[in-house]
């Protein structure tokens, strides 16, 4: 098991009762907790099914903490228990930088397995192939905005990149938090349509909720410590 595992998991479970961490946008949803653990066997089965191989340390996390649930954005979703695997190719040069469903056929591009629920177009992904194998994507399905290669290292790495940037109460647009003190001051940011209800949403991150990105220069200039890093 890997040695960052247990540490995650301290810190997971006392991320809600830290008074001045961030809001992580989407927490109503799972509250923090996370779904039972993966067999080994039920990995492997996915794994030949789909001719794969899952980033090892997701398969950790998979296999010693939980299938779904608490993660950025809406929360981590369970690949395996679809009816068909979430699956998806990067858009060819010279099209939309957007992500679509593997084929039937396969295809012999890099792929990425779905891992977290972002809502509308937006996708969550981790590489299973090529030269950013294991590490988190972040993309919009039809290409509205150009895809994101996380800097960390893994899927740990990233996880709990969300864990310590919530318990220091940073803001960080790329991961979905809210700081303490920017949701004291709710009028300092713009207002932005929902894909979801036609509705204005306040962003980021805020009381009613966010899309993506709609931070005004003001607070990017009063909020030094605001991180785009994923």
């Amino acid at each position: 098991m890997d040695a960052r595992i247990p540490r995650i998991r301290r810190k997971l479970a006392a991320i809600p009762f830290q008074p001045h961490r961030s809001r992580s946008f989407g927490e109503e949803r799972h509250r923090f907790r996370l779904s039972a653990p993966s067999s080994a066997a039920r990995l492997s089965a996915f794994e030949a099914e789909y001719d794969l191989l899952l980033p090892d340390a997701y398969r950790q996390f998979l296999l010693h903490l939980g299938s779904a649930g608490a993660g950025s954005f809406y929360g981590l979703v369970d690949p395996i228990a679809r009816t068909s695997a979430p699956i998806y190719t990067m858009d060819p040069p010279g099209k939309e930088r957007g992500f679509g469903l593997v084929p039937a056929a396969g295809t012999d591009r890099d792929r990425f397995l779905h891992i977290a629920e972002m809502g509308c177009t937006d996708l969550a992904l981790i590489a299973l192939e090529g030269p950013i194998a294991g590490r988190v994507v972040i993309g919009n399905a039809s290409g509205w905005w150009g895809p994101n290669v996380s800097s960390a290292a893994d899927f740990l790495a990233w996880y709990e990149r969300w864990l310590d940037h919530m318990a220091a109460g940073k803001d960080d647009r790329g991961l979905e938090l809210t700081s303490p003190a920017l949701r004291a001051h709710p009028g300092r940011t713009v207002w932005a349509p929902s894909c979801e209800t036609g509705t204005d949403r306040l962003g980021p991150s805020g009381a009613r909720g966010s899309r993506r990105r709609i931070l005004t220069a003001k607070v990017r200039l009063e909020v030094p410590h605001l991180s785009g890093v994923r």
